[in-house]
């Protein structure tokens, strides 16, 4: 299975249509993967509250259209990262969009997590309630998004839903990358699963992006990490190192609390 992460980067200085564009003929150029990853709320940015409003658009928006446009164009699996999305009565999440290759939205995850501390996404967005995974034919995904990432019990749900791979798409900041990488090894290692964990590269709204991301194995071992600049990181896994993981080291088997 062969899952490339789009480390993309924010530029204030770029009409927000104009980067649909260039992410979708990233998207294109990466028509031998199995998966494609974008980062969290790539076409406004993470961390650019002001435009949240302005910038909202329903599930069958233009993002969406063109993500659809490009996951078919390519014939991959496509996690769009996420949106701005502005629900029928008026309410904004942030919501993860992916496609199947044939162009399909198979799947939607609204972010259960808000960052902010009474700031921010915390008060601007409303918060999702429901783990959500996608049966992608290699590997059943788990989505999460970017702060998702502290809160292990989202992990275990997914784990229990079947999921074998976690999909993190984020615009985590530079000052707290160490985090960032303790978290999403942490997250594998725990839950004998695959992270694939993308963020963004470059400044926008004044806060610099750690960059970095990163693929981690289901034995807690970085198979690829990225830098800080905007790239591609593309890895092969094998699925069924999941499987060989668990039965040698069946620590799941051996939770008592089931939370």
């Amino acid at each position: 299975m062969r899952a490339s992460l789009v480390q993309f980067e924010v530029d204030p200085f770029e009409p927000v249509a104009a980067r649909r564009e260039r992410a979708a003929g990233l998207v294109r150029s990466l028509g031998d993967s199995d998966l494609v990853v974008l980062p969290e709320l790539w076409p406004v940015g993470a961390f650019a509250f002001e435009s949240f409003t302005t910038e909202a658009e329903p599930l069958d928006g233009p993002t969406a259209g063109v993500m659809a446009a490009a996951a078919r164009d390519a014939g991959v699996w496509l996690h769009a990262g996420s949106i701005v999305e502005r629900a029928p009565d008026g309410a904004l999440f942030n919501t993860s969009l992916v496609f199947s290759p044939d162009g399909a939205l198979a799947g939607t995850y609204r972010k259960i997590h808000r960052f902010g501390f009474d700031k921010g996404e915390a008060i601007l967005m409303s918060a999702g309630t429901e783990p959500v995974t996608v049966p992608h034919p290699q590997a059943t995904l788990g989505l999460a998004t970017c702060y998702d990432l502290r809160f292990p019990e989202l992990f275990r749900a997914l784990v229990d839903a079947g999921s074998r791979l976690f999909v993190v798409p984020a615009g985590w900041p530079e000052r707290r990358r160490e985090h960032w990488t303790l978290l999403a090894r942490a997250r594998a290692v725990e839950n004998q699963s695959y992270v694939l964990a993308c963020g963004t590269a470059g400044t926008h709204a004044g806060v610099e992006q750690a960059g970095h991301s990163v693929v981690v194995g289901p034995w807690g071992e970085v198979l690829a990490e990225a830098g800080a600049d905007e790239e591609v990181l593309t890895v092969d896994l094998d699925p069924a190192r999941v499987d060989t993981v668990r039965e040698e080291f069946p620590a799941l088997k051996d939770r008592v609390l089931g939370l």
